[in-house]
Order: C-alpha cells, then structure tokens, then sequence
C-alpha cells in the first residue's frame, strides 16, 4: 500500500511498534517509539517506499515498510555498522538503490501465524532485480532465525557477544552467494 494507507493508521502501526519491540529481547521504550512515529511521515515520501498491514478484526496487528536505498549510502541510526562491516564497495554495490526492509512488526499475540512472513513476501517481492536487503538486532535469536528460514542470507557476522547488526540479503539478492560465511 501507498504511504497515504499507512499515514492513516499511524497510532495503530506505532502502537504496534511499541507492543513488537518493547519486549525483550528489543527493549525498546517510548523513545524509539516516538522516534519511529516522527520519522514515518518523511519515509512515506522515500523513493520506492512500499508498505504492508495487516488487519484481525479490523485493528492493525503487524506492519511492513521498505523504500529504495539512497546514493551514498545512509549514515544514520545503524547504517555505519552495516557499510562498515561490508565495506565501501560491497555497501555500495549490493545495497544503495536496492529495496531496504526498514521495519517489520508483529503484536506478540499475533506472532508464529504467518503474517511476518506474509508481509515480508509483500514488500519484498517485486524488488528490482531481486535486491531486496534488511538489517537486524543479533540480539534477537527469533528474528535472525526467522530470516535465515525465509531464504535471506546474513551477509555479515557481528561479534558473538550479541552486539551490533546483521546485513541480511533477500533471497533473490544476485550477491547471496558473495557474502562471507560465518566461522
């Protein structure tokens, strides 16, 4: 859906933000929350934004939103891990003008039914050429787990001590099979 659908339901995808991420092992308070909210008007507007809700009895219970990558690549909130960890040309030439999964959420209620993989299908598959690419927390075992049993490969391999992020390629990522393996 278009970035008008998903302003609409800005209080709902924001309280399912909080109700997703607020929980270990995410953490996430009030701040990040609002963090999102403020952000969400200006992601709408990105290039190739795209979006994904999902509805039980007509109240949002997970969401999906993914936009183009910008040239040069994003400096802010964890991007200088992920360009760091691949480096400069690996950043560039597998993830700027690719579609970036910024966030996908599922209320705790609603999770282990499919809809996670449902949205995730939703705003990833049309991606140009197949180059579709997310980040994640490695403190989240579920998450990574989830994305590994969706096709994605991790692209990069954070220090074990549960700090940092994972570059994760789409399963259709033409440079899946470039990314290093983990030790």
């Amino acid at each position: 859906m278009d970035g008008a659908v998903v302003l609409r339901h800005a209080a709902r995808v924001r309280s399912v933000h909080t109700g997703a991420f607020g929980p270990p092992p995410w953490n996430e308070g009030a701040e990040q929350a609002a963090a999102f909210a403020a952000r969400l008007p200006a992601d709408v507007r990105r290039p190739g934004f795209t979006a994904a809700l999902a509805f039980d009895a007509g109240e949002v219970v997970g969401f999906a939103t993914a936009f183009t990558t910008g040239t040069p690549f994003p400096t802010g909130r964890c991007y200088p891990q992920a360009a760091t960890s691949l480096g400069p040309r690996r950043t560039a030439d597998w993830l700027c003008g690719a579609r970036e999964v910024d966030e996908l959420a599922v209320l705790p209620d609603h999770q282990g039914n499919g809809i996670a993989t449902e949205l995730l299908a939703a705003v990833t598959t049309d991606a140009p050429k197949g180059r579709a690419w997310l980040l994640t927390s490695v403190r989240s075992a579920p998450a990574l787990a989830f994305y590994r049993r969706q096709g994605w490969t991790q692209a990069t391999h954070p220090a074990p001590e549960g700090q940092g992020v994972a570059v994760f390629l789409g399963p259709r990522h033409p440079a899946r099979r470039l990314a290093a393996r983990p030790l």
